[in-house]
């Protein structure tokens, strides 16, 4: 008797032996529309924070908990990919060439502009480990014609400014990620279907890659691969490609696709409880409850300012913004 108490106390108090299939528990839901291309978005405090990199000027915008957009800065040296660092900054990956980090109070500071004397093609997406370190991509997607680089590539930067070339034999690099344990980090090429993941042996040094999964075949034979990617608690894989968003498990095995209305360039797992997947799709963005929580960057401080930083042209609100139309997707 006194064992089965014991049992069903822990039972009680201990997580659930497996998580949730992931799936979506309820209708993607188009948040706001009439944007050129959006893409990176990364949610702190409640606050959806997404580029607009093909619009004049290219363009950061935020989303209030209440729903509201607003411009919060322009231009923005068509930021792509954006993620917090510990220090509370906004960092981004600026397809001019640079990956800078944006405070409210001191504005922008440059990180890295270039390697080895020449600047980046156009750094895309990015992810922080817990060092402070910035692993990112550097594909040719918004480069000059003559790459500056001379190839595309994958590059680590350490938190006193110094960059390493860790990765130069994938077919435009894309989207990027590190594993839960920060043990693996996972790169998707856009112009190849395998999605590769690298043991992580120490802060910016990485062992043998190896094939992770093949993303399923999109109609575009030019772009078999993908873009953006996410993890969710369990270590499923969530990367944006043609055909939607495809899930994959910690195996690599294909789980399903998501459907998105248009085509998806990233994705971020935000709300209450971390389990709303928003979608950033040519024009517009997304929203889907989803069954399991995102794996989001664990060192987002909690007391981050989020006003505009004050030596860009941050706006905090304009007349010209794209309305915002909740509308279920069929």
């Amino acid at each position: 008797m006194l064992g089965m108490l014991v049992a069903l106390v822990f039972s009680s108090i201990l997580p659930p032996p497996c998580w949730h299939a992931p799936q979506p528990v309820g209708p993607m839901v188009r948040l706001h529309t009439g944007f050129v291309y959006t893409d990176g978005p990364v949610e702190r405090d409640g606050n959806l924070y997404f580029t607009d990199n093909r619009a004049w000027p290219s363009r950061i915008y935020k989303r209030d908990p209440q729903g509201h957009v607003t411009l919060w800065l322009a231009p923005s040296g068509r930021a792509n990919g954006l993620a917090f660092n510990s220090s509370g900054e906004l960092v981004a990956c600026q397809m001019d060439g640079r990956i800078v980090a944006y405070d409210a109070q001191s504005g922008m500071r440059v990180l890295a502009s270039g390697y080895c004397g020449r600047r980046f093609n156009a750094p895309n997406d990015l992810v922080i480990d817990r060092q402070g370190g910035i692993y990112f991509t550097d594909p040719c997607f918004g480069a000059p014609l003559l790459k500056p680089q001379g190839r595309v590539a994958v590059y680590y930067l350490t938190p006193d400014g110094g960059v390493t070339r860790l990765i130069d034999n994938l077919a435009n690099p894309n989207g990027i990620t590190l594993s839960p344990d920060e043990k693996t980090l996972y790169v998707v090429p856009s112009f190849q279907n395998e999605v590769m993941a690298y043991p992580v042996l120490g802060p910016g040094e990485l062992g043998p890659g190896r094939v992770f999964a093949h993303m399923a075949r999109s109609w575009n034979l030019f772009y078999p691969g993908g873009d953006g990617i996410r993890l969710d608690v369990a270590g499923n894989l969530y990367i944006a490609s043609q055909r939607g968003i495809q899930v994959f498990d910690p195996t690599g095995k294909l789980l399903r696709i998501v459907p998105v209305p248009e085509r998806p360039s990233n994705l971020a797992f935000g709300g209450r409880h971390g389990n709303i997947l928003y979608i950033t799709a040519r024009n517009s963005v997304y929203a889907v409850p989803w069954s399991l929580p995102g794996r989001e960057s664990w060192h987002a401080a909690s007391s981050i300012n989020t006003r505009s930083p004050t030596r860009e042209r941050g706006i905090n609100g304009v007349s010209t913004l794209p309305k915002a139309w909740p509308t279920q997707v069929k």
